[in-house]
């Protein structure tokens, strides 16, 4: 009867008869520790205290004959025979045994949660981790891509200002193929010194093309002051888109209208004046122009 000893030790240990009962028929009356474990294990289970449909007979493995019917109500000396009593001392010895081992399993048990709850510690701090280094590879994304649409605005900039250039340049062209200018000259680079011009049939008397340069220095609203070196025959539109390209103002920003004067005499130089070259405008070989914001008319 070592099913009924298990079963008695369980009860003894604090387990209700019935959870005992249960633990022993379904780990197959395996022994205590079998018992036990599943016990540990399902002390949560909403179920735990429900009675199994199984009768105590097929518990205990096999149908109890007479004479353990007989043991069983305590009125047989051959029951008594085959259930072993158990002294006091041996009694409590056993129940000490499966006490402690109640108390490891207990242990085991915390120390199983501890590590998965260790374990789910760490899957939140690295999904954390996971989502941050996501937000911020969103930002820097973002970031990259406001600076590629800045640079791609600044080069649009650029390019118009480039394509206002060549129109000038052209049309400088023009002119000069038109009032009979090589295009030697025209396609050379601005002097920094001035320099002797080989005469020739179709240009002005010597005496009159003494200088071929024009260096003009522009003061600006702010104070400061540009210097720049142009051609005498160049149009005055180019200086003033000189100055509108160099006074300082941010790309993209909408520029007010400049209008540029003359210091000595007091003049005001107008649009008809833009297309007329420096050298007509008594601008040669060197002037100083101011720039004064042009009110929209």
């Amino acid at each position: 009867m070592a099913e009924l000893t298990a079963l008695e030790s369980l009860i003894e240990m604090g387990f209700p008869r019935g959870r005992a009962e249960k633990a022993l028929a379904l780990t197959g009356n395996q022994g205590i520790e079998a018992a036990m474990d599943w016990l540990m294990e399902h002390e949560d289970d909403p179920d735990v205290d429900e009675p199994l449909e199984t009768p105590l007979s097929h518990i205990l493995g096999r149908e109890p004959t007479s004479s353990e019917q007989v043991g069983h109500e305590g009125s047989g000396s051959a029951a008594g025979e085959s259930k072993p009593i158990l002294t006091e001392e041996e009694r409590q010895e056993q129940t000490k045994r499966m006490l402690e081992l109640v108390a490891q399993k207990q242990r085991e048990r915390e120390e199983r949660e501890e590590r998965e709850a260790l374990e789910r510690e760490k899957q939140r701090r690295r999904q954390g981790q996971e989502l941050s280094v996501a937000r911020q590879k969103l930002q820097e994304d973002e970031m990259r891509r406001a600076a590629e649409e800045r640079r791609r605005e600044k080069a649009e900039e650029l390019a118009a200002r480039q394509r206002v250039r060549e129109k000038i340049e052209r049309d400088k062209a023009e002119r000069a193929k038109k009032y009979g200018g090589s295009v030697g000259s025209r396609s050379s680079p601005p002097a920094t010194d001035p320099g002797p011009v080989p005469s020739s049939p179709s240009q002005e008397p010597p005496t009159k093309r003494e200088y071929d340069q024009c260096r003009i220095q522009v003061r600006l609203p702010d104070g400061t002051s540009l210097t720049q070196t142009f051609r005498a025959r160049e149009q005055l539109a180019a200086v003033r888109l000189y100055v509108e390209l160099h006074r300082g103002e941010e790309p993209g920003q909408d520029q007010d209208p400049v209008q540029l004067l003359s210091g000595f005499p007091r003049r005001a130089f107008s649009e008809a004046d833009m297309e007329r070259p420096l050298q007509e405008l008594g601008l040669v070989p060197s002037a100083v122009l101011i720039v004064a914001k042009k009110c929209p008319s």
